[in-house]
């Protein structure tokens, strides 16, 4: 993108987990600030995420955030306050199919649906990191099976990413195009509704505030953040992000750790 088109962005879309946050999942003072630059600018700023709903409530207080925001990969579109404007659902078949994939693979198993999060164990790993992630507390079910039939996403987690980078390969083949399975995070494999992510919510956005999509810049880490550089004007990989997603970047900020976002806002966007 040329300087100027850097300097026409309306919106500023990014990613939550990876990307606007520290890996222990803080808000640092440069991203909040960050933020409010922006809105001083007349700039807009939403998120989108792999997170649930209730996983945003924090970052719209801290951030004091006014637009829709997407949740599920953009499954799921809310406003601030977390009612809904949009939600589509896994079909229920893809749903059963990938929690088999899942359960035969080895991997803990975790669905959100009916707005909770539910899991059998709740102190499998990464539950810890989840619960402060979304500061909310799971649901135990011994059977997940009721559940699938109104999921909003499944996950199957994993601390060995080589494994989990393989299942996402063949859960991804065999589900097809009945939903969409992307890694969010090294050790998480998410399977959500298909033909909805975050490049949709970037269209979405387009659409909701009447700007063209040239206008947005996104910002991400992982690959399901892939969508939403294909649809925006122009993309931001975080210096942490996967080789593949920086491939696709106009351009690479410092890692999630190191301040890139607050850095990208500084020196791309606002530049």
């Amino acid at each position: 993108m040329t300087e100027r088109g850097r300097n026409d962005i309306a919106l500023v879309i990014s990613d939550v987990d990876g990307t606007l946050v520290t890996s222990d999942k803080r808000l640092t003072p440069a991203a909040i600030a960050a933020v409010r630059r922006l809105g001083e600018a007349g700039i807009g700023f939403t998120i989108a995420s792999s997170r649930p709903p209730v996983g945003l409530r924090s970052l719209v207080e801290a951030l004091a955030l006014r637009l829709p925001m997407g949740a599920f990969n953009g499954a799921s579109i809310v406003r601030p306050d977390l009612s809904t404007l949009h939600e589509t659902l896994i079909p229920e078949e893809a749903a059963r199919e990938a929690a088999a994939r899942l359960d035969a693979a080895g991997l803990d198993l975790w669905v959100f649906a009916r707005g909770a999060w539910f899991l059998r164990d709740p102190d499998a790993p990464y539950t810890d990191l989840e619960r402060r992630t979304i500061q909310a507390e799971p649901r135990v079910a011994d059977d997940l099976g009721p559940l699938l039939a109104c999921a909003s996403k499944i996950v199957g987690v994993s601390p060995d990413a080589a494994h989990l980078a393989a299942c996402e390969g063949e859960v991804a083949a065999a589900l097809g195009s009945r939903a969409n399975v992307h890694r969010s995070q090294a050790y998480y494999l998410d399977v959500t509704p298909p033909g909805l992510d975050k490049g949709c919510f970037v269209d979405w956005m387009a659409d909701h505030l009447g700007i063209p999509a040239a206008r947005i810049a996104t910002l991400g880490d992982a690959g399901n953040d892939a969508a939403m550089f294909a649809r925006g004007g122009l993309s931001i990989a975080m210096g942490n992000a996967e080789d593949g997603l920086k491939a696709r970047a106009d351009t690479v900020t410092a890692a999630n750790d190191a301040d890139g976002f607050a850095l990208a806002v500084a020196r791309v966007i606002l530049a």
